[in-house]
């Protein structure tokens, strides 16, 4: 598996491993309101967040370009570069439960450590969300809080976890 920089075509793909509304709001939160999804609506405010130059989507694919899945790393504070966050965590739903989740994360940890530079890692995942949970608990990020989100579909808990990174 290797990680490569997200592309525009991308959001096609992305867009098609969402499969429900509740799928939507599992992977963006409340930051895409509408389903279905479309890739002009990720290319939209992903080419927004980028021009900040603290936002850095990836893909991970396997050894013959097959897109396995996606991630975001952004830096959630203006004024703090010790700290990323992951998010729009998403594997292909043919390659769940393979650990082709987990290995993206590993390499999204190591691509922190080379290019950025942070000491910290955050993420979110919603309670209900077990799979996600125990995946991010394999790569060794913990809890460190909880807190409430309120979503158009409905008001979910929200683990907040970390990882340091050595």
């Amino acid at each position: 598996m290797v990680l490569r920089a997200y592309r525009p075509e991308d959001a096609a793909v992305i867009c098609s491993w969402i499969r429900s509304e509740e799928e939507l709001y599992r992977w963006s939160a409340d930051r895409f309101n509408r389903f279905p999804l479309t890739g002009a609506d990720v290319n939209g405010q992903y080419a927004q967040q980028a021009a900040t130059g603290r936002f850095f989507p990836l893909m991970a694919a396997d050894e013959d370009g097959r897109l396995l899945g996606h991630f975001i790393i952004r830096y959630p504070r203006e004024d703090d570069d010790d700290t990323v966050r992951f998010g729009f965590v998403i594997v292909n739903p043919a390659m769940r439960g393979r650990g082709c989740g987990s290995g993206m994360l590993r390499l999204g940890v190591q691509y922190v450590r080379e290019h950025l530079h942070a000491s910290r890692i955050d993420l979110g995942v919603f309670a209900g969300n077990e799979n996600a949970r125990r995946c991010y608990e394999a790569v060794g990020f913990r809890e460190y809080g909880r807190r409430d989100c309120a979503m158009p579909i409905g008001t979910w808990e929200c683990i907040d976890m970390e990882l340091f990174v050595d």
